[in-house]
């Protein structure tokens, strides 16, 4: 199987059988998914959205939660991954987004990477939920997902497999295709034992092949 044809494999069977693959992280609005996608490193976006509630009424705008202390953000944080970081880098975001943004999100990753507690990752994940660009967001489910299946090769960082990913997706599908990679690799594809056997991808996926075959 040429890569092409792997890649046409995976995104048939995606296109087929989750046609609708949208962000689990629950909001309303680009300060809310920034916010979000923020507190969602390294911590479950199940936890997440138990946390956020309470934070979006006590802070529902940029301009509120850059008036506020890291102290008062913490106590609404607490039971994130990394919460003291993490309050400091919202407070910060949030001055950032009012002073240097007028309060609105910026659509432009070298824009959004500016923003205290924004790396790549985040960026592409905004570009691409809120302004639907064709941005990929490779975190730890994409990256293991993609090369088990073969859709990247020796990519040795999250860029690496970002490009080669965005070079063989047909770019209206990038935005959703993010979706489907996480969502596979959160509830099939999982890092410890993924389940082969429930999978749809079995004949074109290269881990099966080596590995359950």
């Amino acid at each position: 199987m040429t890569i092409a044809e792997r890649y046409k494999a995976v995104l048939d069977y995606f296109s087929e059988k989750m046609p609708v693959a949208e962000t689990e992280l629950h909001y309303k609005n680009p300060y809310q998914l920034l916010v979000a996608v923020i507190l969602s490193a390294q911590c479950t976006d199940k936890r997440v959205n138990l946390t956020t509630p309470a934070l979006f009424k006590a802070f529902p705008n940029a301009k509120a939660l850059a008036a506020a202390s890291s102290d008062e953000v913490f106590t609404y944080i607490r039971s994130i991954s990394y919460p003291n970081n993490k309050a400091k880098h919202l407070t910060a975001m949030a001055k950032m987004l009012t002073e240097d943004f007028k309060g609105k999100v910026p659509s432009e990753v070298d824009d959004l990477i500016k923003l205290p507690g924004v790396g790549r990752k985040t960026a592409n994940v905004i570009a691409s939920v809120v302004y639907n660009k064709a941005t990929m967001a490779v975190d730890t489910h994409v990256f293991r997902v993609a090369a088990r299946i073969g859709l990247t090769r020796n990519a040795k960082t999250p860029l690496a497999a970002e490009k080669q990913l965005i070079k063989h997706i047909p770019e209206e599908l990038i935005p959703k295709a993010h979706h489907w990679l996480i969502l596979h690799g959160r509830y099939t594809c999982v890092a410890r034992k993924p389940k082969c056997s429930e999978c749809g991808l079995q004949h074109c996926c290269i881990y099966f092949k080596k590995n359950v075959r």
